[in-house]
């Protein structure tokens, strides 16, 4: 009998697609009673482990499904690939103790458990800028075909210009283009007001209130301001600038962080019945009036300081900015701090019309694979060899995971060779003013999101960061990998 049950367990066990494997990573990380929380996202594991010093890296490693592993805010993530990671998750759940989690609540318990309050108030940022970024990034991918048909590049007249009957949809994909930059407010009110535990649809009221057609547009407040015709309301006496918050970042952050706050606590207090006729009308009269009287009038000076102090250092040195700037960008991603900088570009782009840093983390990507393509060419280990092709096109494609934790960390002198390369090339963008329209795909597509007539300058920063990463890292490995 006892026989029996073992053969119907192995049976079962081997039914199982990945379950070898699933157990294998979860012995290497300290077995079940280490792990706190698990999930997964589109290529990667995700725990929360209560001692992250019981993991085995070189038995994870060795596990033939595993493409890296690293530690960043708090969680500890495996690297496996897109599609497979499902699979492993799932047979990870069913082949073991562990029990499934969302990613809010692994993020909340790695949040709690590892992270200081300079982490913590990354992560935030990073949990309200993620969500929305796949809407950015479509819009700047728009935006560059835009681009493309309606300035002149390679010859004196434009797509357009030579062919006027491709004028009418030229300006329908600038139309679905500009959307997201025009209502970012709302996109980042939705994410925002979620995540500091408010309902995120009063969040995208909030954002739409702070760019209503009725406002002056914050595009056009430097000449108005300029030539003294503001509008205004006066409240008792009080003169509040009627001013929209188009393209703005912090006035909509803050707000929407003060909209969450007194939702929360009128919910507390105000009986169910009265919930649909309390809770959201006070909530959203309170934070508006807020809005436009105090949180706008100062989060848009502060974010004009900040845009300012950038930009004073790109006009003054723009190669030591460029070259600062590209060295550090790839150690920024090991911490999660270059999130930050999403909401600078953005400010960036809404305020000046265009970002100078997003070009650079464009070629920072294409850097990380560039090196890893280098150890592909250079290794005999043909595990590794599948691992760095495979995460070099994805670096080149724009998402750097694999090649960076799989690859470049691991041997340390790809990564060193991948930021030399982003600083020369970095330096080099900055002093020929490369700037890009909006926020695209960070790797081989990047041209399109960047302004065409800084296309020659970009594609030679995009030479270098093939080129010179690729060689450093070559030529080293060709002499430590055997």
């Amino acid at each position: 009998m006892g026989q029996e049950k073992k053969a119907e367990k192995k049976t079962k066990d081997s039914s199982v697609p990945y379950g070898k494997e699933a157990k294998e990573i979860v012995a290497a990380i300290g077995g079940e009673e280490n792990v706190d929380m698990a999930t997964h996202c589109v290529t990667r594991l995700r725990f929360a482990l209560n001692d992250e010093k019981k993991v085995d890296l070189d038995a994870l490693e060795s596990i033939d499904i595993v493409k890296g592993s690293f530690s960043t805010n708090g969680q500890f993530q495996v690297i496996i690939g897109q599609g497979t990671v499902d699979k492993v998750y799932k047979a990870m759940v069913q082949e073991t103790g562990i029990s499934e989690a969302s990613k809010d609540e692994v993020k909340q318990a790695g949040a709690e458990k590892h992270q200081n309050i300079l982490q913590r108030g990354i992560k935030i940022l990073a949990d309200i800028f993620i969500p929305i970024l796949p809407a950015i990034v479509m819009a700047g991918l728009l935006m560059g075909i835009n681009n493309v048909l309606v300035n002149p590049i390679f010859t004196e007249q434009s797509i357009i210009e030579m062919y006027p009957q491709w004028a009418g949809i030229a300006d329908m994909i600038n139309i679905i283009a500009n959307t997201a930059f025009t209502f970012l407010p709302a996109l980042i009110g939705w994410s925002a007001v979620k995540r500091f535990g408010g309902s995120e649809l009063l969040g995208i009221v909030l954002g739409l209130i702070l760019v209503h057609p009725d406002l002056m547009n914050a595009w056009g407040y430097g000449a108005a301001a300029a030539e003294g015709d503001i509008p205004s309301w006066n409240l008792f006496g009080l003169e509040i600038e009627k001013v929209g918050y188009q393209g703005q970042v912090l006035p909509v952050l803050v707000a929407s962080w003060v909209l969450a706050k007194i939702e929360v606590f009128l919910r507390k207090r105000v009986i169910d019945s009265l919930h649909l006729l309390v809770v959201a009308p006070l909530a959203l009269l309170i934070t508006g009036i807020l809005a436009f009287i105090l949180i706008g009038p100062i989060t848009f000076t502060i974010g004009s300081w900040i845009t300012t102090a950038v930009v004073s250092v790109f006009d003054m040195a723009p190669v030591v900015g460029g070259l600062l700037y590209g060295a550090l960008y790839a150690p920024l991603v090991i911490t999660g701090m270059h999130h930050t900088f999403l909401a600078v570009d953005l400010q960036l782009i809404g305020t000046i019309g265009g970002t100078f840093l997003w070009p650079i983390l464009a070629l920072s990507n294409i850097a990380q694979g560039s090196s890893v393509f280098g150890i592909m060419l250079a290794t005999k280990d043909e595990k590794l060899k599948g691992l760095a092709g495979t995460s070099g096109l994805s670096a080149w494609l724009g998402v750097t995971e694999p090649a960076m934790f799989g690859v470049n960390l691991r041997y340390r002198y790809p990564f060193y060779a991948a930021v030399i390369g982003t600083a020369i090339a970095g330096a080099f963008i900055s002093f020929g003013k490369v700037k890009a329209s909006s926020v695209g795909i960070g790797g081989i597509p990047a041209p399109l999101s960047i302004f065409p007539e800084s296309w020659i300058s970009f594609l030679i920063g995009m030479v270098i960061v093939i080129v010179v990463p690729f060689l450093i890292t070559f030529i080293i490995a060709k002499r430590k990998l055997r």
